[in-house]
């Protein structure tokens, strides 16, 4: 029994082996240019854990979030309102491979089809999982939706914390850096500014 319980809730996880390995020949040059010695008995399997990892991290890649969208796909006379908000979101900013953190408010108004609402949450995880700028991120997440769904309209705002502004330069480690991008109907105020109210108002 204690097997069986085991196994459910063993972590699975598949990993390229031939780009884990050569990976892990950089990281452990890296390690040593760094100054650090590779062969200390903590760092012997940091290469490869640092390998997994990072292909972990920009899994997005090998994902189409449009395919993600469209697998479930319907037909549905709805025409109001339809947000996912609070959407956690962790990415690596692509100009320093260090960390941005946050939560993505996605909204859309249908016009024929609806998606499933995880299906939202894992266009974000797509995008968010590659090397990013959170501008590009808040383009992207809209621009699939709206090409997929051919929604009525769509709206994305993104606040997310940089650790490369926290951890390094201006060393601010309280900023919050907010995003958005409109389409359609969005781009009137009346709609675009119930959206705001809305993300902004705890309902639960």
């Amino acid at each position: 029994m204690a097997e069986e319980n085991k196994k459910n809730y063993e972590k699975l996880e598949e990993y390229n082996t031939a780009a884990t390995d050569e990976l892990a020949i950089h990281y452990r040059e890296i390690l040593r240019l760094i100054g650090e010695n590779p062969d200390r008995e903590g760092l012997l399997k940091t290469p490869h854990r640092v390998a997994k990892a990072i292909q972990y991290f920009t899994q997005g890649y090998d994902l189409d979030p449009r395919q993600i969208l469209s697998s479930a796909k319907f037909r549905e006379d709805y025409r109001e309102m339809v947000i996912v908000k609070d959407i956690e979101i962790y990415s690596l900013c692509e100009h320093h491979l260090v960390p941005f953190i946050g939560k993505a408010h996605v909204a859309y108004i249908p016009d024929k089809y609806i998606t499933g609402l995880s299906k939202i949450a894992r266009v974000v995880e797509i995008y968010a999982r590659r090397l990013q700028v959170q501008e590009r991120l808040t383009m992207q997440i809209k621009d699939a939706i709206n090409e997929t769904l051919k929604p009525l309209g769509v709206a994305v705002v993104i606040e997310a914390q940089h650790l490369c502004m926290a951890m390094r330069g201006v060393q601010k480690q309280n900023s919050v850096t907010t995003t958005s991008d409109f389409v359609g109907a969005f781009e009137r105020d009346k709609t675009r500014a119930e959206f705001l109210h809305l993300i902004g108002t705890k309902l639960h």
